[in-house]
């Protein structure tokens, strides 16, 4: 198995392209095989608020770079699928500038199979289920259960803890000379989840980590969380720990940590992508005061009056 770029055209190619460690909030990925071109959870999202601050410019610019990936990769799919509907998973009718908007993708690839979780729906999932169906005049397949050659699915399982919250999703795996899974916003925060990651027997797992930055997040579930990371990191070969737990520092802390228990390798998507680690949404204070940001700028780039190219160019150094 190798990273976006191999050469051999009979080894599976995977290329993360939005998650946290790449400057947005989103775990998306593509990943190509003898026979299949997957992207999986196409969308990405800033928080729109975080330190009482939006999103900086910066920020704004690489989701601008990130979304056009999104869009490529989308074009020349054979199947996509969505783990669950959340803003940052998916494309939206309605997406503030930040998201993907689903216009973006509208009459793109009209051949693409489009595989979702379709059970265990909340309200607002189900209206996104009707609002992206009728936006790409096609109907999506439920992949709970499914296979399809290399591409397997698997699940609900819950979306975090579980306890509270009946929000679900739904785990990718893709077998070909090797074995990838994506398991998406688990968070590792519920036993049985990650026993049944772990029954997939993965090589490569992608997987959010846990949202240490949340005040919710008690002594026992940050126990909780390490120690199902402690289990993945010990069977997987290559464990990708991001999307919630690369938005703050101290999950950058937990991840070295975490990487010191074995030989495995535990890295984040950035590590896994050999770019470097653009952790903007935990760097959004220091980004307004090293650059700052004209009064009202917010609202002329909802307006498309303004262009945050410049402020990527000006964020080089910082970013370094």
């Amino acid at each position: 198995m190798s990273k976006e770029g191999g050469n051999d055209a009979c080894i599976m190619k995977i290329e993360i392209l939005g998650a946290e460690s790449l400057g947005v909030r989103g775990l998306c990925c593509f990943v190509k095989t003898k026979s299949k071109r997957i992207l999986i959870d196409p969308g990405i999202a800033l928080g729109f608020f975080r330190y009482r601050l939006p999103p900086h410019p910066v920020q704004i610019a690489a989701g601008e770079r990130i979304r056009k990936k999104i869009v490529k990769a989308w074009s020349e799919a054979t199947d996509i699928v969505f783990s669950h509907f959340h803003g940052d998973h998916v494309p939206l009718k309605n997406a503030n500038p930040y998201q993907l908007n689903i216009d973006k993708v509208k009459g793109l690839n009209s051949a693409v199979r489009i595989w979702a979780k379709l059970s265990t729906l909340s309200p607002i999932e189900k209206t996104r289920v009707e609002s992206i169906s009728d936006s790409l005049g096609k109907e999506l397949i439920p992949a709970e259960g499914k296979e399809k050659g290399v591409l397997s699915f698997f699940g609900p399982v819950p979306h975090g803890e579980g306890k509270n919250n009946l929000e679900k999703v739904i785990i990718t795996r893709v077998k070909e000379d090797s074995v990838f899974v994506h398991a998406s916003d688990l968070q590792l925060l519920n036993d049985e989840a990650v026993s049944q990651v772990l029954s997939l027997k993965p090589d490569i797992l992608l997987v959010s980590g846990p949202p240490l930055y949340l005040s919710k997040m008690s002594n026992e579930l940050i126990e909780i969380a390490w120690r199902n990371a402690i289990r993945l990191s010990r069977n997987v070969k290559t464990l990708i720990l991001d999307h919630h737990l690369m938005r703050d520092n101290n999950g950058v802390l937990w991840l070295e940590k975490l990487s010191t228990k074995t030989k495995n390798a535990v890295i984040c998507g950035a590590d896994f992508m050999e770019k470097p680690r653009l952790l903007l949404e935990a760097r959004r204070r220091d980004l307004y005061r090293n650059i700052p940001v004209p009064e009202g700028w917010h609202e002329a780039y909802g307006r498309g009056e303004v262009d945050a190219g410049q402020y990527w160019d000006m964020a080089k150094n910082f970013l370094s």
